[in-house]
């Protein structure tokens, strides 16, 4: 608990983010109307380091997407079994669910027990919410039915609502799950090092080289106790069953990643990841009562180990489900709902800058996380408006004034040169996008693969109401002390 003297410091951490996005807003217009000439000149000037980074970020795309292809063409198990004694290692996946239909949850199992890893060293651990007890433990039962037997162990467990500490939501859930999975653990005498946990959404399909291909990363790592692993989130369980926009969501999410994959200087812990089972019992498991426990898991870690943590980067993908609600309007509520808890992640920024120097993170690497999270939530919120909206105030207040200042003239002409040739990096997403989708459903019709090429044009759209606004509105909420709670994405399915 933080003294009163520390609660004003803490909350003081939470108001910068919003407050430099709406600093940044209301500075613009103002200098709009006051020194249109100003706007004009830092419009230019922010269009033309946006499209410098997108060619950064394609550069990016292109080294992640070659090391994609190498990867998954490797033979993971047969490397894996070069290295002695490596049967030692055990898999314990934690498998967290909330109201999710038993076609959902099955889909996930059948694709575990297709791994080519040993069935025989892995546990998983199914563990559901008392609000949804009834649900969970029909479809519980049906699962342990069919499944049990497949695994070295299947473990069942119910979080308790209403816990002291406890955000309901996935973090409180899977801190549960793992205390359980520690006792169990514990009666079987495995060692924490020889254990790598895996946290999934009840969702996650990984490829079915995904363990082997951790494994080895693990077994041959220098330190692999002290490390996370992350892997490339695909949204394709249902792809081509989710409206365009979510598609050119989740495709835009898929493609943040590839990079930063690369990136090691601003790799983060997302979604669906993995790590050592004794780095989790040191850090207390995760973290109850916040929004982002994927990446702040990796955050208490780099705390606890005073900066002596880091991130392996894995190219085998993980495929989840793109939102799909049960109609059209619920699927944008749903996006709209997944997008603000991820942009919510700003919430590490108040958390680094007050654990990190208390625990000795050495102070260059530290500066380093400050300026990453800032940084990344302050262009996510705020350079499409910039961009589509804000960046044409000015022009449209000189016009009225009917100035015939030179620069004003071509100003349009400029922006216009720069909005075309950022789609040269529109054009060049869609056909990877295209390439990596699976197979399409024989349901569609050929036609609907040109939609998946048509389907960016709506880019714009997308940035603007599914990403800027929900980053501002949950900056906002963050700055205001307006906390956000826990929203689980609703997972449908066509079945035919």
């Amino acid at each position: 608990m933080f003294s009163k003297q520390d609660y004003i410091k803490y909350r003081f951490l939470e108001i910068i983010p919003g407050a430099l996005i709406w600093i940044t807003f209301f500075t613009t217009i103002i200098i709009s109307f006051l020194k249109p000439i100003w706007a004009i000149y830092f419009i230019i000037v922010f269009d033309l380091y946006w499209f410098f980074r997108i060619i950064y970020f394609l550069f990016y795309v292109f080294v992640a997407w070659k090391r994609f292809q190498t990867d998954i063409k490797i033979n993971w198990l047969e490397k894996v079994k070069l290295i002695h004694n490596w049967e030692k290692l055990y898999h314990l996946i934690v498998l967290p669910t909330y109201k999710e239909s038993i076609e959902v949850i099955k889909t996930t199992f059948k694709n575990l027990s297709k791994t080519n890893y040993p069935l025989d060293k892995i546990i998983i651990i199914l563990s559901g919410e008392e609000k949804d007890k009834e649900n969970f433990f029909k479809n519980a039962e049906i699962i342990k039915k069919e499944f049990e037997n497949k695994f070295y162990k299947f473990l069942i467990t119910l979080h308790p609502y209403g816990l002291p500490g406890d955000l309901a939501g996935k973090g409180s859930n899977i801190a549960w799950a793992g205390e359980k999975a520690k006792k169990f653990i514990d009666q079987e005498k495995i060692p924490y090092e020889n254990i790598i946990v895996s946290c999934f959404d009840i969702d996650a399909c990984p490829h079915f080289q995904y363990f082997c291909c951790l494994t080895y990363k693990y077994l041959t790592h220098p330190n692999p106790t002290k490390v996370s692993y992350q892997p490339l989130a695909l949204f394709h369980n249902n792809i081509w069953d989710a409206p365009a926009i979510t598609r050119v969501v989740s495709n835009c999410t898929t493609f943040w990643l590839l990079t930063e994959l690369v990136k090691s200087e601003r790799l983060i812990t997302f979604s669906s990841h993995s790590m050592s089972f004794k780095a989790l019992v040191d850090v207390g498991f995760w973290q109850r009562d916040i929004i982002s426990e994927d990446s702040r898991i990796y955050l208490q870690a780099m705390a606890h180990y005073q900066g002596n943590y880091s991130i392996v980067p894995m190219y085998i993908p993980i495929s989840m489900d793109a939102v799909l609600g049960k109609t059209f309007w619920r699927s944008m509520i749903n996006i709209y709902k997944q997008q603000r808890r991820w942009a919510y992640g700003m919430e590490n920024f108040p958390f680094m800058v007050w654990y990190f120097k208390r625990n000795q993170v050495p102070f260059l690497k530290r500066v380093r996380f400050y300026y990453n999270q800032l940084e990344g939530g302050f262009f996510w919120a705020t350079s499409s408006i910039l961009i589509f909206i804000l960046g044409w105030l000015p022009l449209f207040i000189v016009n009225l004034q009917k100035s015939e200042n030179a620069l004003i003239q071509i100003t349009p002409h400029i922006l216009e040169k720069l909005m075309n040739a950022s789609m040269i990096g529109v054009f060049i997403l869609s056909i990877l996008s295209a390439i990596i989708l699976p197979s399409r459903p024989k349901k569609y019709k050929k036609n609907k693969t040109l939609l998946m090429f048509l389907q960016w044009l709506l880019l714009p759209l997308v940035l603007i109401i599914f990403s800027a606004i929900p980053a501002i509105e949950s900056q906002t909420r963050l700055m205001l002390g307006k906390y956000l709670s826990y929203g689980v994405t609703e997972k449908a399915r066509k079945l035919n």
